[in-house]
């Protein structure tokens, strides 16, 4: 009995990726859940410290199938985790979002996806075999999902509670004003009061948003189909085509040790991070988003043709795996990191939770088909199918050219300006009220405006 059940949790984990894209298809629809989550428990850190218990309850599932012998247990941890993840990747960047200043609102947004790639980077190297990868110590691995979760909540409590959550949705003026002194070291905070006091009394005119009336409402409806558009734009870049199966592709690519050149493209994935988020408040998020889809679309190329000619030429394997660790690269310039703290920033306070859910449901959606058909594709296509990719960078390139707005150094009430054609008052030029904003220059000097 007990080699059965070890038997059906070997055949389970052979099939590591279809685990993974369910999980992903669940996280997709528990993003949804999202907006209705933070209605009921209220302010983002004390949302993230509830689901937390989903990351603990979710690890204990998984590190503790094996002992159990239950690959129903293994299953069960996956989906809860998957829960988990669909509610914090809303979370995460709203709270980050709303206690940023607005001069380094993209560099602290960023912090997120360095955290995911820096969790992403020690998981490839603890699940080597001769580390925590083994028949005997998986379950341990995959069981210490529950530390992240218990550091998280451990230091929540000394992270502040979202100023403009206190003012704008329980009129806690006094406390509002006491954190934003906290967070910037600073008495004078009138300005970052008076323009959240101006969006609670722009809130208090409009009632509740929905989910359908972001698509119904035309001040909402181009920047929640910018947010869905930016969103697939990460994931239908490929990017997790080539994790998911990066081992495989270096190995076609005439690489002894696939593996270790896997790590290589996570060290990559960490360090342009990093480089991300000194740039992302120089050179903007349209830029950088820009840039990434660019270069990206041009090294998927790269490795269509590189994947063709290797066994012509000898050195079109090094071109390959060049051209894979460049399109990582790109990635986390604009691809990786922008699309999640963006969408925070082009709603004011009612409908954000509610884009974020559209958002991160977006994102997971894409994310699992991407992986459920990707082997399919590239079974029949064989190096083409990178081709597919590159169509769909270039025509996101092309929307974000002509789309998506500026936001570096814009307050959120700028931005929601923008979408009705009102930026910096009456917009006389009789331009689109986005290529308006993209017109003008943000403020030079350095503000703590929230």
């Amino acid at each position: 009995m007990q080699r059965l059940q070890l038997l059906r949790v070997k055949v389970l984990l052979g099939e590591k990726q279809g685990d993974e894209m369910w999980r992903h298809l669940f996280s997709s629809q528990t993003s949804i859940l999202e907006k209705s989550q933070n209605r009921v428990i209220g302010e983002q850190r004390n949302s993230m410290l509830i689901v937390n218990l989903l990351a603990v309850a979710g690890g204990c599932l998984m590190g503790l199938c094996k002992i159990a012998e239950s690959v129903e247990m293994l299953i069960l941890g996956r989906l809860v985790i998957g829960l988990f993840c669909g509610l914090c990747t809303g979370f995460v960047p709203m709270y980050i979002g709303e206690v940023s200043p607005t001069a380094l609102r993209g560099a602290f947004g960023t912090l997120n996806q360095l955290g995911i790639v820096i969790g992403i980077l020690v998981a490839q190297i603890f699940g080597l075999e001769f580390i925590l990868g083994s028949e005997e110590l998986w379950p341990v691995l995959l069981g210490f999902t529950i530390l992240p979760a218990i550091l998280q909540s451990a230091t929540l409590p000394c992270c502040p509670e979202s100023p403009r959550f206190l003012l704008i949705n329980r009129k806690e003026e006094e406390k509002a004003k006491w954190i934003l002194q906290r967070l910037w070291g600073t008495q004078d905070v009138f300005q970052d009061i008076q323009e959240m006091k101006d969006e609670s009394a722009r809130m208090s005119q409009e009632k509740q948003v929905t989910v359908l009336e972001l698509f119904r409402v035309s001040s909402y409806r181009q920047p929640i189909i910018i947010s869905i558009v930016l969103q697939l734009s990460q994931q239908l870049s490929g990017i997790n085509a080539v994790f998911y199966y990066s081992t495989g592709i270096f190995k076609d690519a005439g690489v002894e040790e696939p593996i270790y050149a896997t790590i290589g493209a996570g060290v990559v994935n960490t360090v342009f991070t990093v480089v991300s988020l000194f740039l992302v408040e120089r050179a903007g998020r349209r830029t950088l988003h820009m840039i990434g889809l660019g270069g990206m679309a041009v090294c998927s190329m790269l490795m269509t043709v590189s994947l063709l000619l290797k066994d012509d030429y000898n050195g079109m394997s090094f071109v390959c795996i060049g051209a894979i660790l460049v399109f990582v690269a790109f990635f986390e310039i604009g691809p990786g990191p922008i699309p999640w703290f963006i969408v925070a920033e082009l709603f004011s306070q009612g409908p954000r939770p509610a884009a974020m859910a559209v958002a991160g449901c977006s994102n997971w959606t894409s994310n699992f088909l991407v992986g459920l058909f990707f082997p399919s594709a590239a079974h029949y296509l064989g190096a083409y199918v990178f081709i597919i990719f590159t169509g769909f960078l270039i025509t996101f390139l092309a929307f974000t050219f002509f789309k998506v707005p500026e936001t570096r150094g814009r307050t959120f009430e700028d931005i929601t300006r923008a979408f009705e054609g009102q930026v910096q008052g009456t917009n006389r030029s009789g331009k689109d009220g986005v290529m308006e904003m993209n017109s003008i220059q943000p403020p030079k000097e350095t503000t703590t405006n929230v």
